[in-house]
């Protein structure tokens, strides 16, 4: 059976939604991102509406830039709430033309919808079904490229935007990709790219074409190996429906740099509060912290901690990250801070941790390459409430006057955990029913 692989794109995602709660916005250039501040802003560009992009404004690009290209552009700023919600209706959409379901962000997937030919029709009847449901529900559109092979598709998805359909028959996929320019393939950056364009190279025909001696380096190592597959239209990779996700986080460059401990410590809860949200809403489950800061004149540094058990409450959240704020406030003499961000990684698992298990009992050591030592701490040390303080603090050793026991403390954490979650679900679904209203108290 011939594979059939679908990658869908939806379009200028961020913007296309503020566009639907704004109509007024949407035949004027607008921008998701920080806000420029006539010009002295500092952050990034999001994304952007195709208007904008006429002016040269494009992801990722320095808001400040942005601002220079298009004065007369709506900045707004994101609203990751809204965008997951409408996120989650296009993956339900997604999921009744395949049970394989790759997502890679957001707003992108991967479907392997291989053997649907009588359910579906044909790949440009497939693509059209799938498009219009989108349409539909949602009031957005989406770019979909189909091919029996994984990264041409997603090549073939970026081709025709907005609302592009494009369908690579089997056979034709070194034609269609010989012309294209060699940013187009996957792993070719900027550096590699000017290598290929210094001996000559400048289309994917061009790199198939080359015997490996006369590529740059002579073609050794993996990373020539793998764009030469490419270009040959080698990609024997099939979508992942269990694709781990290894991070989330969230970062803030602030309008101007922080310098007040309090000012930084208020931002960095701030920032729990939103990185919960998304972790609440994904299922993620992590069980390493860090915390990334930048100084004024773009030092950067990272700071990490590894728990027991993964962190999956604001409450763990919060507390965990504090600790970690502590450390660095003590270290940075007074330095004002230009960006501050924490991160949730070292996946296991994305089903609910059992809280009784042996498994979290004894943390185990795990390396970790944001600081120079490992943290043993145990996850309840840093997210129990102050009831379960003098039990913790006499370390689950046996006491013969009250009979406490470590496994009591571990029950005890559990009924505090299950406490935090249900609160926390509980005024995630006030908000998103009367509009982030209710909001927890910074402490």
């Amino acid at each position: 059976m011939a594979r059939r692989i679908l990658h869908a794109d939806m379009d200028a995602f961020y913007a296309a939604v503020e566009e639907l709660d704004h109509p007024e916005w949407k035949d004027v250039p607008l921008v998701v991102g920080a806000d420029p501040r006539k010009g002295q802003g500092r952050g990034v560009v999001s994304t952007c509406n195709y208007i904008a992009r006429k002016f040269g404004i494009r992801s990722a690009m320095p808001v400040s830039r942005a601002y220079s290209l298009c004065p007369e552009a709506v900045f707004v700023p994101p609203r990751m709430d809204r965008y997951i919600e409408f996120s989650e209706q296009i993956m339900e959409i997604f999921s009744r033309y395949s049970p394989a379901i790759e997502p890679l962000s957001l707003d992108e997937a991967f479907l392997d919808c291989s053997g649907t030919e009588r359910l579906f029709g044909n790949d440009e009847s497939l693509g059209k079904q799938i498009k219009a449901d989108v349409r539909r529900e949602t009031r957005l559109t989406v770019s979909i490229g189909i091919s029996a092979i994984k990264f041409v598709a997603k090549i073939a998805s970026d081709l025709r935007k907005p609302d592009g359909l494009v369908v690579v028959a089997p056979g034709t996929e070194k034609d269609f990709l010989a012309p294209l320019p060699v940013e187009r393939l996957w792993g070719a950056g900027p550096r590699t790219c000017k290598q290929l364009k210094d001996s000559g190279i400048f289309t994917i025909g061009d790199i198939a074409m080359r015997e490996p001696s006369r590529l740059p380096g002579a073609g050794r190592g993996k990373h020539w190996q793998h764009l030469m597959a490419l270009a040959r239209a080698e990609d024997p990779r099939g979508v992942q429906p269990h694709r781990e996700r290894k991070s989330i986080g969230e970062e803030r460059t602030f309008g101007k740099d922080l310098f007040e401990s309090e000012a930084l410590r208020l931002a960095l809860l701030k920032l729990c509060r939103e990185l919960s949200y998304r972790v609440r809403k994904t299922g993620f489950r992590g069980r390493t912290i860090t915390l990334k800061f930048r100084y004024t004149g773009f030092e950067t540094h990272t700071r990490s901690r590894t728990v027991a058990m993964p962190v999956i409450t604001e409450t763990g959240l919060r507390a965990l990250a504090l600790q970690l704020w502590e450390e660095i406030d003590k270290t940075r003499d007074g330095r004002s801070i230009r960006l501050l961000g924490v991160q949730i990684s070292h996946a296991e698992s994305e089903s609910q941790p059992d809280l009784f298990s042996t498994e979290f009992l004894e943390p185990e050591p795990v390396a970790n390459a944001g600081s120079k030592k490992t943290d043993r701490a145990n996850y309840s040390s840093a997210n129990s409430s102050a009831d379960s303080q003098a039990s913790r603090n006499r370390g689950g050793k046996k006491n013969q006057n009250d009979g406490y026991s470590r496994s009591d403390s571990i029950l005890e954490e559990g009924k505090n955990l299950a406490r935090d979650q249900k609160l926390e679900y509980t005024m995630d679904q006030i908000n998103e029913k009367y509009g982030q209203k209710l909001q927890r108290g910074i402490q």
